[in-house]
């Protein structure tokens, strides 16, 4: 087969979950476990972290991989879904796998895929394995498909797992409350192994802490030893003032003796306590008290990205522990530049000026909390939203979020999995929301901005699918 027909084996082999949704997911891992025993458990020839979440995971696994690779180890970095090609998902050093060895995966092993059977998804786990293995990486980045608990990625044993955000998504699957999902996602928490959660939730810590003492894995919630405010941007970069803890990080304190002065902060926080003294040697400004802050560039623009760095800068914390060598500059490197390293895409991403557009792949009430709450930083005559979203969610949340002032343009992608522009126009229209209904994502958006004026501003997304059908992307 050549490029074109291994692609459309991959994807019409069994119904790919983001094509068609709930018929596509297993609740098993034995698939993947046996794909990846015919490779050769390539699983266990590299080192890795996993990372899952509602929320955050695929900007936390990007960043962490160019603060890898610019303390020149070589990294992988598996993500998912792709936007423009499926080649993104495989990633090493920010190359992405070439179709070469896409034809080369399927080639030699599709008599035994045709025998198993995996589906999409457990098909592009066991490619992004096979080719790190065969690339000897020295370390590869790993992001969780849905959930944790029974997602393909979940039969690896990483140096660390790191947990961003629970919100609700994927309700069907996951359950629909947050102790629920978070229990689903507590699954990629393993045995001896540390794990770090981004935020701490009165819902939800419980669920982490019980499920980290039964493996005996070291907890840390990092927006306890961590806050990112966000002070400015400048050309599509976030400058961030990050403060440490100053009830956990003093100088020659260490973290197990900050934690025993205070028993109650330490139940209320679970901050790890086999910790050793904090290692941040970045020039630093004392304040008051004895915290420290120190500034730091983002590549990622989103204000939604103070979340995901406390849980960022916890995870060097936990692997410099390791005994990684990740030099500070490197850290501010890797987060300067990591949309130029791995060729992230898509996260608050300004496409065109006069009028401004901007595109962003957050799709669920959390993640519009944070979008409109950016949007409204900005100064503009008239808000645009082109938007459209997937059929399998209960959106009405989001729709009652959205301002009633703005000039909506309703359009879907192009999948089974896409809700049609009419019926969201129609659940739109009972909360007050009204606009055009256009299908095609290239044509609405050429509408809004054929009828914007040069100081109004539009904002295309909704979905993963929308941003990824944006033809200048």
């Amino acid at each position: 087969m050549n490029y074109q027909e291994t692609l459309d084996y991959l994807f019409n082999s069994l119904p790919m979950f983001q094509r068609v949704g709930a018929s596509a997911f297993r609740k098993d891992l034995r698939s993947t476990i046996l794909l990846c025993d015919h490779l050769g458990n390539p699983e266990h020839k590299f080192k890795s972290i996993h990372v899952a979440g509602t929320n955050g995971k695929g900007s936390s696994s990007h960043s962490l991989a160019a603060i890898f690779q610019s303390a020149g180890y070589k990294t992988g970095l598996y993500t998912s879904p792709h936007l423009k090609s499926f080649t993104e998902r495989i990633r090493i050093n920010g190359q992405e796998i070439s179709p070469e060895l896409v034809v080369q995966f399927v080639s030699e092993h599709k008599n035994f895929l045709d025998e198993l059977k995996p589906s999409f998804f457990e098909m592009t786990v066991g490619m992004a394995f096979w080719h790190f293995a065969q690339s000897e990486v020295d370390i590869a980045i790993i992001e969780v498909g849905m959930g944790g608990n029974f997602d393909s990625t979940n039969i690896i044993r990483p140096e660390l797992s790191l947990i961003t955000n629970i919100g609700f998504d994927h309700v069907q699957f996951l359950g629909d409350t947050l102790p629920l999902i978070a229990g689903e996602k507590a699954g990629i928490i393993k045995a001896n192994v540390p794990v770090v959660i981004s935020e701490t939730h009165e819902e939800t810590k419980d669920i982490f802490i019980k499920k980290a003492k039964e493996m005996n894995a070291s907890i840390t919630f990092a927006d306890q030893n961590w806050k990112a405010e966000k002070v400015s941007e400048e050309d599509g970069k976030a400058r961030y003032q990050i403060a440490t803890r100053e009830a956990v990080f003093r100088s020659g304190r260490t973290q197990t003796e900050a934690a025993e002065e205070s028993v109650e902060t330490q139940a209320e926080t679970a901050v790890v306590v086999n910790s050793k003294e904090f290692e941040w040697s970045v020039k630093t400004q004392t304040t008051e008290g004895e915290g420290k802050t120190f500034d730091l560039t983002f590549g990622l623009n989103g204000n939604y990205q103070k979340y995901n760095l406390p849980g960022i800068l916890e995870s060097i914390t936990q692997m410099r522990k390791l005994g990684w060598d990740l030099p500070n500059e490197a850290v501010l490197k890797g987060l300067q530049n990591v949309t130029e390293l791995t060729g992230l895409k898509g996260r608050w991403q300004t496409l065109s000026s006069n009028p401004t557009v901007i595109c962003d792949t957050g799709h669920n009430e959390a993640g519009f909390r944070e979008i409109l709450a950016q949007l409204e930083t900005y100064s503009f005559a008239k808000l645009w939203l082109v938007l459209g979203m997937v059929q399998d969610k209960d959106i009405s949340k989001v729709l009652s979020m959205l301002p009633s002032s703005a000039t909506y343009v309703f359009c879907e992608a192009n999948l089974p999995r896409a809700l049609p522009a009419a019926q969201m126009a129609e659940k739109a229209a009972s909360v007050g929301l009204k606009g055009e209904i256009i299908q095609d994502i290239n044509e609405a958006l050429a509408f809004a901005r054929k009828n914007a004026a040069e100081d109004d501003l539009i904002f295309v997304g909704g979905s993963t699918f929308v941003v990824a059908e944006i033809e200048e992307l």
